[in-house]
């Protein structure tokens, strides 16, 4: 795949901005090296090293790559698409990806049927989360979105239905997340688990019913649901941490929304999913 982008100031390399703007890694610089992968529009060669005036167009050949995905034709809910990345809606009951090589039935799978040959998921939601998933098209942006995660550079917004009044009706909770070793499948709030954040904001109660909003810090597993059940509030219907049946046997959690600095074009993308679930008012 090829995309072009622009110097924004006097002085950047090619070396600048593919190590300190968009910060890749030794390997991928070096494979994109070996390619002679960035090129002035023309097809000229460009030293790597050489100071370019603002407004410099540079071609930029991504690193050839397949994703490993089986191709399944299926509906696939597509919220935002650029050359770089993909926005699309998960259901509630589909699986990002496949836990083993070869794996059918995923949200990937029928990615990578519409827009292969690569896509890679840049974070995950659980099976029973519905919501809205961001898509690397191509190796460099995968390594570039993958750093923003990590730094916290893209907001991910989430909405869940819970059980019980909430005393206080914003506040963060910052409590570790490991395994409980009593369950193969369950985390558990331990001192010696990973560092984890969630903020909240009650937007709406109806007797021992709650709306509440949150946003993430931190991205492990089982989190929103975990910290949750730790505050006394599990997700409706999320029986494995506490919550009581929903009518439905689902529970009640969406990620509605995301928002970041793209990092190619310098849009900011506030991305909100236009598939609401019925619980929500």
């Amino acid at each position: 795949m090829e995309f072009t982008v622009v110097t924004a100031e006097d002085g950047w390399t090619i070396e600048n901005l593919l190590r300190d703007r968009w910060r890749l890694g030794r390997k991928i610089v070096h494979e994109m090296r070996m390619q002679d992968a960035v090129k002035a529009p023309d097809g000229g060669r460009t030293r790597w090293n050489e100071p370019l005036p603002a407004g410099t167009f540079l071609s930029i050949r991504t690193p050839d790559a397949k994703s490993d995905y089986v191709p399944e034709t299926c509906e696939l809910n597509v919220i935002h698409d650029d050359p770089h990345c993909l926005i699309v809606h998960k259901p509630a009951a589909l699986a990002v990806h496949p836990n083993e090589p070869g794996g059918t039935g995923t949200l990937m799978n029928r990615v990578i049927a519409r827009f292969g040959p690569y896509a890679e998921h840049v974070h995950r939601l659980d099976k029973g989360t519905s919501g809205l998933v961001l898509i690397a098209r191509h190796p460099v942006a995968k390594a570039v979105f993958d750093r923003m995660l990590e730094e916290k550079a893209i907001r991910r917004t989430y909405v869940a239905e819970t059980a019980g009044a909430f005393k206080k009706r914003s506040g963060t909770v910052s409590a570790p997340i490991g395994r409980d070793r009593h369950h193969a499948t369950r985390r558990r709030v331990s001192p010696s688990g990973q560092h984890a954040v969630t903020h909240y904001d009650v937007i709406r109660e109806d007797g021992d019913r709650a709306i509440v909003q949150l946003e993430l810090d931190t991205g492990r597993t089982h989190q929103i649901r975990v910290h949750l059940a730790h505050l006394g509030h599990p997700i409706i219907g999320d029986v494995l941490y506490g919550g009581r049946l929903s009518g439905d046997g689902s529970y009640r959690l969406h990620a509605e929304r995301l928002s970041f600095i793209h990092p190619f074009t310098g849009k900011s993308l506030d991305i909100e999913d236009s598939v609401r679930p019925e619980w929500l008012p």
